[in-house]
């Protein structure tokens, strides 16, 4: 509003200030252009009766004469050119005024051509009268120009008195005209013609002006009604146009005409001159008029405006106050207090509703009523932070509760898995076993990661280092299409007990992805080795790859966890792998693979990895026949179902000179309640496992140690008949399965003497 009403005032002063520099105009128009004009327009006049003259008779009239009254004229022209071209005539002229200014200036120029053609003969008197004729329409046209007041009133007063006067240069026009004539005795060509014309136009201009001036100036209009000059003149004007024929003697003289015509000449400058000062006076009122109107818009307006502002500026501040204490509400509430209650929520604190939402004091007003609506917001606000807080951690409570219980019930199928693998001797069955094995081991990795989702850690853990080769193992146990994975050297490097079961989630997860995302034809790489910074494990794929977006994006989702959202379920996955890196300060990037595909780096620290790391000797190195096990509990079998690998997975386990623990049946403080971990009879015959350990050639009759040593090393296999070869794998068949049976035996017997202890 305060705007609208600075604009309404500035339109008001611009009216007012344009009234006022409308007479500022009309100062300058009169004084730079009017009254120079006017002098200029009487020597013109002046010019040219004498030059009539001289035309018609050279020796009526000197040259001397005429060059006198030319100078005049020159001094009154030089003297419109000087005031006519200043900057306050440019600055107050419109377009019109200063382009017909501009066409005077030019007939002035040309108007020196012109006298010196009459002075070498070259034009009569018709052509030479039109010289002086075409300079002063020049004239009367800028007097036209000159009437810009924006008053009605005096503006028709002043074109009347431009006609008035536009009059007397008509009987100017025909004084020139018959004094040519009258010099020369007769008339010749159309000059009668020419002479009657004239007499019309200026009668019938006089009865216009005259019926202008009975209303606006009837002093003027009784002047010019009684004027006795007029009535000769007119009288003389009849007498001619009757009596005037080509080749006639006028009918009047020269003095006679002359005295007349400067009579009518002088009475109707009069007539002008006082009409002019009457209008002037009548215009005083119009000036004071537009004077009061620019104090009381300008100044009084101008008064209301900067009461207008000054009264916004208090009536203002008040109501920024109270917002800016409304925004520092808001402010505080949306950047310290409900996030400060979001994270005591997530620390599982009870917050009180009714003190972290005080209700704030606004007033009565409707900035008040604001804050009140903002209390109940705020209010609102904490209240549902409160409640989806307490939501969230019944779902978490709900998925840990779910998780545990499906890993417990893993934990015992693994168990009676186990136990079923050792008593079972049929390979189909036993083929069968170690499938429902491995969907068992997967099923365990899909409750682990709710345990994750809602914030806990897997039961599992390890309490020695384990090598890092039996980690990855243990990784690719939770995969489903492991067959496709390739593992390259590890090196002697063992990974830290209480990181093993969280390093193997997270592998499995990077692996899973690995595979599912790269065409069933190709192959995943693991590799890994010590580097400066740590230990490093690479998976690489073959697959389509992933977009540098979509990589950025993926590394920093893992980077940077954001908080679970039920509703993200697409890349569960890289939540699972960036909570499990975080909780170890383990670094995971995505990067593009060189053929295409994508590889994850796994960068586990200093403090997690040892180099030449001890091997578990309770269990978790079951290389032969089993993946890692928790504190003795077996994980899952990789070997021993024939679509498992191409080639066995196995590693010859040395025999340990140091007679190991005797066996026990209390759980050790990172074992599950409950499982029982079994022990190998003797550490001199059999593996950590249970299996018996196989000497080469240990068990071969004499005859067939001392046969050909090439029949050993396989080199005339190509000399074996099919029958051959199949009595070999018949032998080996049953020597597995015969090694398989007594290691069961060996278990039960433990088991037997540990009920008895």
């Amino acid at each position: 509003m305060l705007v609208s009403l600075a604009a309404l005032w500035a339109f008001a002063a611009w009216v007012t200030l344009r009234d006022g520099l409308n007479l500022a105009w009309v100062s300058v128009y009169n004084t730079n252009v009017a009254q120079p004009s006017e002098s200029l327009l009487l020597q013109l006049q002046q010019e040219r009766r004498l030059t009539m003259i001289h035309l018609a008779d050279p020796g009526a009239v000197g040259k001397s004469q005429i060059a006198a009254q030319r100078t005049r004229t020159d001094e009154a022209a030089a003297k419109f050119r000087e005031l006519a071209s200043t900057d306050r005539v440019e600055f107050a002229a419109d377009d019109v005024l200063k382009e017909r200014i501009g066409e005077t200036f030019r007939r002035l120029d040309e108007f020196g051509t012109g006298r010196k053609e009459i002075d070498a003969g070259r034009r009569d008197r018709v052509t030479a009268v039109a010289a002086f004729n075409n300079l002063i329409d020049s004239l009367y046209r800028t007097y036209e120009s000159l009437a810009t007041l924006d008053d009605d009133a005096i503006a028709r007063d002043t074109r009347t008195l431009i006609s008035l006067n536009w009059t007397r240069e008509l009987i100017s026009r025909e004084d020139a005209l018959l004094a040519g004539v009258v010099a020369a005795r007769r008339f010749s060509g159309t000059e009668s013609v020419r002479f009657t014309q004239i007499v019309g136009a200026h009668r019938y201009n006089m009865d216009r002006v005259l019926t202008d001036l009975e209303n606006e100036d009837p002093t003027a209009y009784q002047q010019l009604r009684k004027s006795q000059a007029l009535e000769r003149l007119h009288s003389l004007e009849d007498l001619v146009s009757q009596q005037g024929r080509p080749g006639v003697i006028p009918p009047v003289t020269s003095e006679h005409w002359q005295n007349t015509t400067a009579r009518a000449l002088t009475e109707l400058h009069n007539v002008v001159r006082e009409a002019g000062e009457r209008l002037v006076d009548r215009s005083t009122p119009v000036a004071v008029g537009v004077i009061a109107r620019l104090v009381l818009a300008g100044l009084l307006g101008l008064v209301a405006v900067i009461a207008s502002i000054i009264l916004s500026i208090t009536t203002a501040r008040a109501l920024v106050r109270q917002l800016e204490k409304l925004r520092t509400a808001a402010m505080e509430l949306a950047n310290e207090r409900l996030p400060s209650v979001v994270a005591r929520l997530a620390q599982g604190e009870k917050v009180d509703v009714a003190a972290e939402a005080p209700p704030l004091k606004f007033g009565d007003d409707v900035i008040g009523q604001v804050g009140t609506a903002f209390n109940a917001v705020q209010e609102t606000a904490i209240r549902t932070a409160v409640e989806e807080a307490q939501l969230r951690q019944s779902i978490r409570d709900i998925l840990l509760s779910l998780a545990r219980r499906t890993q417990s019930l893993v934990h015992r199928q693994l168990t009676l898995l186990d136990v079923m693998e050792r008593r079972e001797s049929e390979p189909s069955e036993l083929k069968d076993l170690f499938r429902i094995d491995h969907l068992a081991t997967r099923m365990r990795r899909n409750a682990e990661n709710l345990i994750v989702l809602a914030g806990a850690s897997p039961a599992r853990a390890w309490r020695r280092s384990v090598p890092m080769v039996d980690v990855v193992r243990g990784a690719l146990a939770e995969v489903e299409d492991y067959t496709r994975v390739t593992v390259l050297p590890m090196g002697e490097t063992a990974l830290s007990g209480r990181a093993v079961g969280d390093v193997i989630h997270l592998l499995a997860e990077l692996i899973e992805n690995a595979v599912s995302f790269s065409p069933p034809y190709t192959t995943v790489q693991i590799g890994g080795q010590a580097v400066a910074s740590g230990y490093a494990i690479e998976i690489e794929d073959r697959g389509l790859g992933m977009s540098a977006e979509d990589l950025a994006a993926a590394n920093e989702r893992i980077a940077n966890p954001p908080e679970f959202n039920l509703s993200s379920t697409a890349r569960l996955g890289l939540y699972v792998v960036s909570r499990l890196a975080e909780r170890h300060g383990i670094r995971v990037a995505l990067k593009a693979s060189p053929y295409g595909g994508t590889t994850a780096v796994v960068l586990l620290p200093h403090d997690l990895v040892t180099e030449g790391g001890e091997v578990l000797s309770d269990g978790a190195t079951d290389h032969g026949r089993r993946s890692l096990q928790p504190g003795g509990a077996r994980e899952t079998a990789l070997v021993g179902a024939p679509e498992v690998f191409a080639a066995p997975v196995q590693e010859v386990v040395s025999v340990p000179t140091s007679v190991p623990e005797p066996p026990r049946t209390e759980p050790q403080p990172s074992e599950p309640v409950g499982t029982e971990v079994p022990r190998p009879a003797s550490p001199a015959s059999f593996t950590p496992s249970g299996l018996p350990f196989r000497v080469p050639q240990a068990s071969l009759a004499p005859e067939l140690a001392a046969g050909p040593q090439s029949v050993l090393d396989g080199e005339d296999d190509e000399d074996r008949s099919p029958e051959d070869i199949r009595k070999i794998m018949g032998s080996f068949q049953s020597g597995t399965r015969k090694g398989r049976s007594e290691a069961a035996k060996l278990l039960d017997e433990g088991h037997e003497g540990k009920d008895d202890q």
